[in-house]
């Protein structure tokens, strides 16, 4: 059921701006890959490309080794054998749940009995058998969105998009749904595109991210790689949670700006740099004093398990996890494992 997607050279201008610039992409079979991206950076423009709704200026766009669109080659959206998951559900809201399901399949022409256990199937996998006879206004929001996953899984669906399909539900219900989700297309075995601008999301539910950037992107790795090594400051500020400092490096000693201290490191980089802190790196101040700062703490926020600082350090502010609570105001002194120190290019 599931398939590869290859995008090649993907351009597309827009009100005489580019929005894609030569975009590359290449989904494996059965694999979820997000695309991460503020608004505007192009993900919701490939996305639609990929599933027929607009075309691109020029590039190449296959699956599973057939072309679906080219400058000689269009393939109509219906024959592209797409699922697709918006974020506002798109449930015919007069027709009931089998209803909603069985129009999607009017178009195929199929046998009435494999039409019949294409939706039987589809809504045992997501549990709304009981719901078949209801109106989608009889339902919740997450009963909704498996809706409309269920009417793509009858339709048999060789890759499947989500554009940004929980941004209506709330934050508990967002974080059951997207595991809900993962695990029904994972067991189905369907390749996946999911876009987002959620890190959280983008980190819980793909094998692999791509992180847009103004129509390209600009890493396409697994989200341990992505975290762990970002590629650029770029990725790095987008990626939530980091702290990024500026400053100098000269001689394997990083400085941050405004600052005399003197940090230990071995990037390769010379001259003006950024050094990426994650907030559960944070150490005391005894702990590794080659690369010990100090900073004063302008806020200080409960979060369960540890408090979240905001520490000045020069002009910059942090975001540091820390085991008790410090009182704005107070001089703080911490300390950051040296192999958790990136310094990338600024």
């Amino acid at each position: 059921m599931s398939t590869e997607l290859i995008c090649t050279g993907i351009e597309k201008s827009l009100g005489g701006k580019r929005v894609l610039k030569g975009l590359d992409l290449r989904v494996n079979p059965s694999e979820v890959v997000s695309l991460l991206g503020a608004s505007g950076s192009g993900k919701t423009t490939l996305l639609r490309m990929i599933a027929g709704l607009m075309m691109p200026d020029a590039g190449h766009i296959s699956m599973g080794g057939r072309t679906i669109w080219s400058r000689d080659v269009v393939v109509p959206p219906e024959r592209r054998r797409i699922g697709m998951v918006f974020q506002d559900y798109a449930l015919w809201p007069h027709m009931t749940i089998e209803g909603n399901l069985a129009f999607g399949l009017h178009a195929q022409r199929l046998p009435a009995a494999e039409a019949k256990a294409r939706i039987e199937h589809a809504l045992e996998v997501t549990r709304l058998a009981a719901f078949r006879d209801r109106h989608p206004s009889a339902l919740s929001g997450g009963q909704q969105q498996r809706v409309a996953i269920a009417r793509c899984l009858a339709a048999r669906p060789a890759l499947m998009l989500f554009d940004e399909p929980l941004s209506n539900l709330d934050a508990a219900l967002r974080e059951d749904m997207r595991t809900e989700m993962m695990d029904l297309v994972r067991r189905e075995g369907i390749t996946v595109v999911y876009v987002t601008h959620d890190q959280a999301e983008a980190m819980a539910v793909t094998d692999r991210i791509a992180v847009m950037r103004e129509g390209t992107i600009a890493q396409f790795d697994t989200p341990e790689r992505i975290y762990e090594a970002p590629a650029d400051a770029f990725v790095a500020s987008f990626i939530g949670g980091f702290s990024l400092l500026n400053g100098q490096i000269a001689a394997g000693q990083f400085r941050p700006e405004a600052t005399e201290t003197d940090l230990q490191t071995d990037s390769a980089i010379r001259g003006r740099g950024v050094l990426v802190i994650r907030p559960e790196d944070a150490r005391g101040a005894g702990a590794h004093p080659e690369t010990q700062l100090t900073g004063r703490v302008a806020s200080a926020a409960y979060q369960g398990r540890c408090w979240r600082l905001g520490v000045d350090v020069g002009p910059a502010r942090i975001r540091l996890d820390w085991p008790e609570r410090v009182e704005p105001g107070a001089a703080l002194a911490f300390s950051l494992p040296p192999d958790r120190c990136v310094v990338l290019a600024a």
